[in-house]
């Protein structure tokens, strides 16, 4: 893929030695460089490992020495350890002891890349984020590990005819959910040739309205759950 810097589209990482290796270097040169600066946060160690193609124990392994390397440099710095893409369980990194102090799991949300989300509607979208990303969200922040980061996510889906309200809605879900984390979000991205990905474009055009997301999403949630029985009403009758 374009973000795996391959030649020949190729993904031989997780089966080359000195690749990791290799990998597990960069680690070391980047925390001792910048584990003493100031604007350090944290560093994350690998960016969206495919389930296809990474297995479970080589990534734990490498998770590990490089929270170690980075551990040598700062007691303080955030490690990030990116989830597996695919479907996996976010809470296999839960449970591989990967490091004790500061550390973090970052998960990717997208209601695109996958046939699940081929047809569904603008009801349908909003529904799985407050039902199924909100339980998740809510089970990881309550687990005895790493903190929650939502490191991706983007106001876009396969709705075809979203109107601008459907688009503000959807991503009132999301800036809702995702909010609670306990490591917070991050959007993908600042700017973008396609305007739905692009944050500044969203913001300036109120797809996105940041200010007027409450404390709680439980607000916004039962007022959704109402216009969801409403519609319902309406179809039965």
């Amino acid at each position: 893929m374009e973000h795996s810097s391959s030649r020949d589209g190729t993904t031989g990482w997780s089966t080359s030695p000195d690749s990791i290796s290799q990998t597990l270097v960069v680690i070391d040169f980047l925390a001792s460089r910048y584990a003493k600066h100031p604007a350090l946060l944290g560093i994350e160690l690998l960016n969206e490992p495919s389930s296809a193609t990474v297995p479970l124990d080589i990534l734990v392994s490498y998770y590990k020495q490089g929270y170690q390397i980075v551990r040598k440099y700062s007691s303080t710095a955030y490690v990030i350890f990116c989830q597996r893409i695919g479907n996996t369980d976010p809470f296999e990194l839960y449970q591989a002891n990967l490091g004790s102090i500061n550390t973090v799991v970052d998960l990717h949300y997208y209601n695109l890349f996958d046939n699940f989300f081929v047809n569904m509607s603008t009801v349908d979208n909003i529904q799985y984020i407050y039902k199924s990303r909100e339980s998740q969200v809510q089970a990881l922040n309550g687990a005895n590990g790493p903190l929650v980061f939502i490191g991706e996510w983007v106001n876009e889906w396969n709705v075809m005819s979203g109107s601008q309200l459907d688009y503000q809605d959807f991503g009132r879900a999301q800036l809702e959910v995702y909010g609670a984390a306990s490591f917070g979000w991050a959007y993908w991205t600042i700017k973008n040739d396609r305007k739905h990905w692009d944050f500044e474009w969203n913001i300036q055009n109120n797809y996105l309205q940041l200010g007027k997301i409450v404390a709680s999403p439980t607000i916004h949630r039962e007022k959704y759950n109402k216009f969801l029985n409403l519609k319902r009403l309406a179809f039965c009758f």
